[in-house]
Parts: structure tokens; sequence; C-alpha cells
């Protein structure tokens, strides 16, 4: 059976939880994942859609650029999903309650990444998305 994961926003309006196997891992430098989170980067697990489900409370979302859907809870702003397929979902990694057990394995968007954020040399690394280096 997959190991099954739960996360949540902030405040606790919003949870989820996944069946973590089979999923990926990655952190994005992008100009939107940045600005959406405010943040340097954004760790995302990839899960397909059918191993993701909300459990408690229900997200706002927005299209942040075409063919993109970012959540986040409407009450205290946690940056939650971003979903850009039908078949598959991106959690926020730290919005797990246990983000270690994800770790990211390559990092995705470097072509955007801000100079004084470091990269780990032991990941995967991509200029733009994953299959592209």
């Amino acid at each position: 059976m997959a190991e099954r994961l739960e996360g949540g926003c902030l405040c606790g309006a919003v949870r989820y939880r996944i069946e973590a196997a089979g999923a990926e891992a990655a952190i994005c430098h992008c100009a939107t994942c940045r600005r959406a989170a405010g943040a340097p980067s954004v760790a995302w697990a990839t899960v397909g859609l059918a191993a993701f489900a909300w459990t408690t409370g229900a997200p706002v979302s927005h299209v942040s650029s075409p063919g993109v859907l970012r959540s986040h809870c409407a009450a205290c702003g946690t940056s939650l999903t971003y979903r850009s397929s039908t078949d598959s979902i991106d959690v926020t990694i730290a919005s797990l309650d246990d983000p270690e057990a994800l770790p990211p394995t390559r990092e995705i968007w470097l072509s955007h990444r801000l100079g004084w954020e470091a990269v780990d040399p032991t990941r995967a690394a991509f200029a733009r998305g994953t299959t592209d280096g």
C-alpha cells in the first residue's frame, strides 16, 4: 500500500491527503512560483490526481498563468497546490505535516534562479522544466 501523507495550511482550515508512492519532488525556481509563494523557490511534490484528496475545508483557486490553476487557503494564504494537467497535481512540500518525507531530487527552472540562492549539487538540475538540462 502507498505511503499516505497529510498536510494543510497554517491555520488548519484546509487539509489534504496524498498517496506518496510514485511521487516526484522538485524545487522550482521559476519567477511565477516565487511570486505566488513570496519565496526564493518552492518545493513541490507531484502526484497523480487520483492520489490526492482534500480532507477538510476547501481552498480558493486562481489562474496564475494560462493553463495553470493554483490554490491557497482563503483564511491564512498558505500556498497549497499547482495544477497544469488533467492527470496530476503538485502540492507544496512545506505544507506537508512531515515535509522530510519527500525530499526533492531535482531543481527546475534554474534559468530563473535568484543569484543568491544556493543550488544543491547532488540534485539533478534543469535550466527550464524537467526534460532540458
